[in-house]
């Protein structure tokens, strides 16, 4: 179940390198984005991303700290002492003195604790690193998923635009058939009422509408400018265990808990180092002057010393704490393994689920594609009825409204077929930096600082001061509902 030799993925797929293909200027003053420019925003600028880098090159950071409890040590120290007041029988006792001294001490046998930290330390790395890529395919799902909002409630607005103004004219013609007797004056409240509900819902879609865009500023850092539709996503599952499949292989989440494991287990060992012998080697040496403040010409001036030797340190009781120790590294071995099973349990779940989610939008797509159009031939028919007089008003507006929420159905289930079809390739671990054709340079990679820092053994090897990577969004002016002249913007088929 626990590959302690699984390796990561190397080879970076482009299979949506299609994103890039399209991302044509609408007109000669604005450029339509893409959905891969949006990704490659939100991979460049996202604070959480970001963020979550430099936490793993932090992590990287336990690799060299736990191999230096394996390095020699090497110390000096330098003493200055003046004696203000001497004793009265204190002949030969300096006045003042400097003593130099310093130490090597090498270890030579540790109980395996060094061995251990440093295996521990490298398998968290291999789970931060897991970690990471786990946090790159999450930002790309809720990019991809507010990008689609965008679009979605862009054309649930345009929809309601038109609709409010189907409904004043419907009102005006009402009220001109009224004034001339063809109609009463219940037909004309029954139009009112019916305009005046429909400007409520196209307020409340202007309002989701800067909410979706203020979110898309908040993940990707810029203002969403004429978004283009996304192309199709290749490379998707025929089936959920096809699905399933490849998540147990390439989910990241499982391969963070798999290292998480390995890396208890080596705690474990270290743990169990505490009751074992340790054996060094120790060299010193030292030098004192006393400042010729010693009144006896026949006294030396100076004296010099050097040691060396081996120190063993033998633990024979420590009050169970050894013991301890290892029962609380085992227990939190279990924990690890029962996590790994609740981390595999959820990502065959999640995997499952938005699997079903998507095939089932692409059913609710094609119902409501024939509800749209035989909603629109209704509509047409209730209309040219009641140019004869054998349909009221109220039923055109009842079919006005069946119309507009049968198109308003199919935005939000094209939307939602989309953003599962890319979960899907979340969980299935397809769905991060290297896989998505990012362009626009170099992908972050964390194996180069983990390799720059592994073997740093300089005390001075700092790093430049920490800087702002993400960028803010202070700039960015405020969403507003505003949207472009003409038909709604409804997703491709």
């Amino acid at each position: 179940m626990l590959d302690t030799d699984k390796k990561r993925p190397l080879p970076r797929a482009r299979w949506l390198a299609g994103l890039a293909v399209g991302a044509l200027a609408l007109s000669s003053a604005a450029h339509a984005e893409t959905l891969q420019e949006a990704l490659a925003k939100a991979y460049e600028n996202n604070p959480t991303l970001t963020a979550a880098r430099a936490g793993q090159r932090a992590n990287d950071e336990n690799v060299p700290i736990q191999k230096s409890g394996g390095l020699p040590n090497v110390g000096v120290g330098v003493d200055y002492q003046e004696n203000l007041v001497l004793p009265g029988n204190s002949f030969f006792s300096p006045k003042r003195f400097v003593s130099v001294g310093g130490q090597l001490s090498v270890p030579i046998y540790q109980g395996g604790a060094v061995r251990n930290a440093v295996k521990a330390a490298k398998f968290r790395v291999e789970a931060g690193q897991a970690d990471l890529r786990a946090t790159e395919a999450s930002i790309f799902a809720q990019t991809v998923g507010a990008y689609m909002d965008v679009i979605r409630d862009q054309a649930i607005v345009q929809l309601n635009q038109k609709n409010v103004a189907v409904l004043r004219t419907n009102l005006q013609a009402t009220s001109d058939r009224f004034e001339i007797g063809d109609l009463t004056r219940t037909d004309v409240a029954q139009s009112e009422a019916r305009l005046a509900l429909a400007e409520g819902d196209l307020r409340t879609a202007e309002a989701n509408l800067i909410a979706s865009r203020e979110s898309y500023v908040r993940l990707v850092g810029e203002a969403p400018v004429d978004l283009e539709q996304p192309p199709q996503l290749p490379n998707l599952p025929a089936s959920p265990d096809e699905a399933v499949a490849i998540a147990l292989t390439s989910n990241p989440d499982i391969e963070a808990a798999n290292q998480a494991v390995n890396a208890s287990r080596a705690d474990i060992g270290v743990a169990r180092a505490t009751r074992l012998p340790k054996l060094s080697a120790t060299t010193s040496g030292g030098y004192n002057n006393n400042l010729n403040s010693v009144n006896d010409p026949t006294s030396e001036n100076t004296t010099k010393s050097a040691a060396a030797g081996l120190s063993l340190t033998i633990p024979i009781f420590q009050g169970g704490r050894p013991s301890a120790q290892v029962r609380q590294a085992q227990s939190r071995t279990s924990q690890a393994i029962e996590n790994y099973v609740e981390v595999e349990r959820s990502v065959i779940a999640q995997t499952r689920g938005a699997y079903a989610a998507w095939r089932a939008n692409e059913q609710i797509i094609a119902a409501t594609q024939q509800a749209v159009s035989a909603n629109g031939l209704s509509l047409e028919g209730v209309r040219a009825e009641n140019s004869v007089g054998t349909r009221s008003i109220l039923d055109i507006l009842n079919a006005e409204q069946e119309y507009l929420n049968t198109q308003v159905q199919l935005v939000s289930a094209q939307r939602n077929s989309y953003v599962a079809a890319f979960s899907v390739l979340a969980a299935m671990g397809k769905a991060e930096a290297r896989d998505l054709g990012i362009e626009g340079g170099a992908l972050y990679d964390p194996e180069v600082n983990y390799q720059r820092v592994q073997g740093q053994i300089f005390d001075w090897a700092d790093d430049p001061a920490p800087q702002q990577q993400a960028t803010d969004t202070r700039a960015v002016p405020a969403a507003t509902a505003s949207v472009p002249v003409g038909p709604p913007a409804l997703p491709r088929q």
